[in-house]
């Protein structure tokens, strides 16, 4: 029988995360799911105590948040198994409040679907990101995806947010957007042979398919490709990005002249003029980097998903 490592952040969601810990216990129970449960008490706890549970031999680490969660979750399975120790499958319970990336690994962002799928126990492997710069000069892996520039000063403002959570808070923190950021730094992009320089007013490098509880970044992505799904818009002004949001929260952005797709295993961004705000799975890489280098690690980590 698998053994089951639940590490609940209970700051996440608003404090959702703490309230949900009887419900987990008691649906896990019910199932007949032989298990351990810590709460989280620091930044960067979830990887320490992922990396300790796969030391500790637990087949399956559950990270119960929001992507803040899975991500410090997927690091801390990361740095056990590229230490050469062993290896957990992951699976996620959602109790956060964008849950982007549990929506790119076909995860129920419902609870007592989450559970469910969690007993089902169907296992496939999906890819890593792994990025380089800013606040991580020795890399920081990721699951869902980077945002650089636009998208990353909204999830910064989102979190700011006291009276809002969820989609609505990225809704807002758009609109908040739009006045803040506007004036595009200068980047080029090396991917595949190509260099590309522009003003970039976004540059979303995703292995999952959404960002911000509800924008479409990758609409046809898979985790399990070995290609990042590349979302690249240049600089526009105040007007064209109201006229852009609707085209991203129904994914055809691709169709609108300033914005250009692609796909890619490596990119290389650099900053001529300005700097990089930016953020991985929604945690901040930086606020003023310059340089960004991002792979993709094809089939690296087993995920208990409802993914075919």
């Amino acid at each position: 029988m698998s053994k089951y490592k639940v590490i609940v952040n209970p700051t996440s969601g608003r404090g959702m995360g703490g309230q949900s810990v009887p419900v987990i216990e008691r649906r896990m129970k019910d199932y007949g799911l032989q298990f351990d449960l810590v709460q989280t008490e620091r930044p960067w706890h979830a990887a320490e105590l992922a990396r300790e549970a796969t030391t500790a031999g637990y087949d399956v680490v559950v990270a119960a948040g929001g992507d803040g969660t899975a991500n410090e979750v997927l690091n801390g399975l990361m740095q056990a198994k590229l230490s050469g120790g062993a290896t957990s499958a992951m699976a996620v319970l959602c109790v956060g409040r964008g849950n982007d990336f549990a929506y790119g690994v076909n995860i129920p962002s419902d609870l007592e679907e989450g559970l469910q799928t969690l007993f089902d126990d169907r296992r496939c492997l999906i890819d890593v990101g792994r990025v380089v710069g800013g606040l991580y000069p020795e890399g920081r892996y990721f699951g869902n995806g980077i945002g650089v520039g636009f998208d990353a000063v909204v999830g910064f403002e989102a979190v700011k947010m006291t009276c809002l959570s969820g989609f609505p808070s990225y809704i807002v923190a758009v609109l908040k957007t739009v006045f803040l950021y506007y004036k595009a730094p200068l980047t080029v992009l090396e991917y595949d042979g190509q260099e590309i320089t522009q003003r970039s007013l976004m540059i979303s490098v995703m292995n999952g398919r959404r960002m911000g509880g509800g924008f479409m970044m990758a609409p046809e992505g898979r985790p399990d490709d070995g290609l990042f799904n590349l979302c690249i818009a240049r600089e526009v002004s105040r007007l064209r990005i109201f006229g852009l949001i609707p085209h991203f929260l129904k994914g055809t952005q691709a169709t609108q002249e300033p914005v250009s797709t692609g796909q890619t295993q490596r990119l290389v961004i650099t900053a001529k003029e300005g700097v990089l705000p930016a953020h991985a799975d929604g945690e901040t890489l930086c606020t003023d980097g310059t340089r960004l280098e991002a792979e993709l690690l094809p089939a690296q980590i087993e995920i208990v998903t409802r993914m075919p």
